[in-house]
């Protein structure tokens, strides 16, 4: 038989395994690599090619992914034993590749006795764990095409790795003291300790209240005691990020139950292979300081990934059991990822450095989930996911679209993958654009693709749009523009692999996104799919007085939704008190005369203005910051709501306002009046879901947008949708806020592409 498996099979033991199985079946024949996948060749018995057959595809390796096998009988080739042969390169031929893996049992095992020569090896991996996409260059996925190969293997490494049946034949980034990457410490330019003695200087600075930046698997972390006040205080103060929550590590599951309150689901995700940080409930005794996560109940916490990260945590005499692990970068900017650059851009935070020589070829930052009432909810897809493939539900040409302003990620296709990117982050700086831009020429060295047709958002003033236009115009190649809520549409049906055109419910819910009609849009209600989408229902427009101005203060959002719908600004009300008197009068003239108010339709402002309304948050310093103080208080016993009123193709929003404050005049408490203003998004979701079931007979309610990670309006609106007889689906593989946006850019080009040729 003749094989060709595709998928991830290339750095996960794959030809090992096969090699084995070949042997005990009693095969001959030969397995290799090639930049298409494995191919193989065996000759013997047909009960044991059957065996052989029967196990690959049932029994794989626990890291490989098998996406297609085919089989062809062919004459025997007369071998006389089985063999792994030498990998065999194409220019046009590509695979997908395997994100970044935690640290398996055995490696950890072995990091821990005494009596192995990897004892305490802060670079020990195997085939089944370690780095993979952040130190690849190219494919075939072999060592010279990887960041390890000026690292020569000592004779007890090579025999690893040339014995088929030793855990890390072929591991790619197999290393030992003798010959592989070390550690040192930086303290103010110079280096002061080396290996474990470095390791042992940074407990100790951690100890004693430092913030350490520390080189990781893609790219610098920033430690510190996250019991310490002062130390987070100056990190918080250093990294000019005032209230935006920071990530935790902590050494094993024990430790994280005494900070939050963790369910089974998000245990198995704690500890999965991908080790993403986890947002979970924060117990109000933690020991961890309100600084960490100011004004939220919850707390993103993550396990060890890497040997590193289990020597730096190891329990100890007065060494803390909770290290806040936030990005090495300055509020908005990339990641730092290679040596010179972490120690220029990070050297006003980090009291000191610990470094190592293993380089970072990609960078990659952590990734973020959560558990909703819809299972598994990604916030930032990123390190342990990306560049996992996404299956498409239709065979496109190759496409590449460049995303959206915030939260960007891009999406390459060939075939029926999606690659879509590791998180760039907010293309606000020049830095970020850098980011984006070396991620999309090295997602085409590796994945071997040229586009044909590239999308982009029609906001004509993106930096990913501006890429975008400026490539198609170098290039020549077709650029479709996409509206901002029909792509979020369209990658919540690539995800449940919609392989149809008809259409579906499109409950998509967001902060900004450029409409049709130049309006700001948002809090869309649509029926369509990949070719198009009617808007049936929206949110009722209002003026946002100064654009972005009113995103970074609620209350003057709040402050124009009462304008709007005739509503006094009393002194009394909380948005009033927030701004000074020549502010509201600023404010009122901007509002009557319409200077730099456009109109939008956004439910993630709505929520902003609610928040400020009843006196939660005025001024927010991050993305959505309002809305969040205003799901943490919602009592969740709370079952009222008020009064929803859609006319002809408007959500009607005087009302509710009228409503809130009434309940805000007679002392309810903001719990309350947070629990019924979730209700009521979730009646109106309910109800013009209704009314279009009635109108067309559609059954299927897509949920996407920013706000769909409010997990309290998730919970009701599931509950909701579904007690009414309706299919509902939410986001479980790409993030529903603008990171999964590039996603649904490119299958609808590729579905417009696909019909533009016939």
């Amino acid at each position: 038989m003749k094989i060709l498996v595709r998928g991830i099979v290339q750095g996960v033991g794959f030809r090992p395994f096969v090699y084995q199985e070949a042997v005990k079946n009693s095969l001959t024949g030969w397995v290799r690599n090639t930049s298409s996948g494995v191919e193989i060749e065996i000759c013997g018995t047909r009960k044991c090619v059957e065996q052989f057959l029967h196990t690959l595809q049932n029994n794989p390796p626990p890291l490989a992914r098998l996406d297609h096998i085919k089989v062809t009988e062919t004459h025997p080739n007369g071998a006389t034993e089985f063999l792994i042969l030498e990998s065999a390169d194409s220019e046009s031929q590509f695979l997908p590749v395997s994100p970044d893996i935690s640290i398996c049992e055995d490696c950890l095992r072995e990091l821990s006795d005494p009596n192995d020569r990897r004892y305490r090896y802060p670079f020990i991996n195997c085939t089944n764990c370690g780095p993979r996409f952040t130190i690849i260059k190219g494919i075939p996925y072999d060592r010279p095409n990887t960041t390890m190969a000026s690292f020569d293997l000592c004779p007890a490494c090579q025999e690893e790795y040339t014995n088929p049946l030793d855990r890390r034949f072929h591991a790619q980034p197999i290393a030992c003291p003798e010959c592989g990457p070390y550690l040192w410490l930086e303290v103010k330019g110079q280096r002061v300790a080396e290996r474990e003695d470095a390791l042992q200087k940074a407990r100790q600075l951690l100890k004693g209240g430092a913030i350490v930046a520390i080189k990781g698997l893609g790219g610098f972390h920033l430690a510190c005691d996250a019991s310490n006040e002062k130390a987070v205080r100056a990190l918080r103060n250093r990294k000019k990020r005032s209230d935006k929550p920071f990530a935790v590590m902590v050494f094993d599951l024990s430790r994280v139950e005494k900070i939050a309150e963790i369910n089974e689901e998000e245990k198995a995700i704690l500890l999965s292979r991908q080790k993403p940080i986890v947002l979970l409930r924060k117990k109000k005794d933690a020991r961890v300081v309100q600084d960490v996560s100011p004004d939220v109940d919850t707390i993103g916490v993550m396990l060890p990934y890497t040997p590193l990260h289990y020597l730096l945590l190891e329990p100890g005499e007065g060494f803390p059991e909770v290290l806040v692990m936030t990005s090495g970068n300055l509020s908005e900017e990339p990641i730092a990822y290679e040596d010179e650059e972490g120690l220029t851009r990070l050297q006003n935070i980090a009291d000191a450095f610990l470094l190592h020589n293993r380089p970072i070829h990609m960078r990659v930052d952590d990734s973020v989930v959560a558990v909703s009432a819809g299972g598994f909810l990604p916030i930032r897809r990123a390190r342990g996911y990306a560049p996992d493939t996404i299956s498409l539900p239709f065979h496109f040409p190759p496409i590449l679209a460049a995303g959206a302003e915030l939260k960007n990620t891009f999406c390459l296709t060939r075939e029926r993958y999606a690659f879509l990117s590791h998180h760039i982050g907010d293309m606000e700086n020049l830095e970020t654009l850098n980011s984006f831009v070396e991620g999309i020429e090295h997602y085409q060295n590796v994945f071997k693709t040229v586009p044909e047709v590239l999308a982009c958002d029609l906001h004509p003033d993106y930096m990913a749009t501006r890429y975008a236009e400026a490539r198609s115009e170098r290039e020549n190649l077709p650029l479709i523009r996409i509206q901002h809520h029909h792509a979020h549409l369209a990658s919540c049906l690539v995800e449940h692999q919609w392989d149809t055109d008809d259409p579906v419910i499109g409950l998509i819910f967001d902060g900004t996104g450029l409409g049709e009609d130049r309006a700001i849009w948002g809090g869309e209600i649509l029926v369509g799919g990949y070719s198009g989408y009617h808007r049936r229902f929206h949110l009722e427009y209002i003026p946002l007085p100064g654009g972005d101005a009113s995103i970074r203060k609620p209350a003057r959002t709040a402050l124009a939704h009462l304008w709007h719908a005739g509503i006094p600004w009393e002194e009394h009300l909380p948005p009033c008190s927030a701004l000074c008197g020549d502010e509201l009068t600023l404010l009122h003239s901007q509002l009557k005369h319409r200077i730099n108010a456009p109109w939008t339709s956004s439910m993630g402002r709505l929520f902003d203005a609610v928040s400020s309304c009843i006196g939660l948050r005025h001024e927010a310093s991050y993305e959505a910051q309002a809305a969040i103080m205003l799901e943490t208080i919602c009592d969740p016993k709370e079952t009222g709501t008020y009064s929803v009123i859609l006319q002809e193709d408007e959500i009607k929003l005087g009302t509710l306002w009228q409503e809130i404050l009434n309940d805000w005049l007679a002392g309810t408490p903001p719990s309350t009046i947070s629990a019924k203003f979730h209700n009521w998004v979730a009646t109106v979701a309910l109800y013009a879901s209704e009314t279009i079931r009635s109108e067309t007979g559609i059954n299927t309610v897509a949920c996407s947008g920013g706000v769909w990670q409010n997990r309290v309006l998730v919970q009701k609106a599931k509950t909701l949708l579904e007690q009414h007889g309706f299919r509902v689906f939410f986001h479980k593989i790409v993030p529903p806020n603008d990171g999964g946006l590039s996603l649904g850019q490119a299958a609808i080009a590729g579905w417009k592409a696909t019909k533009r040729n016939g």
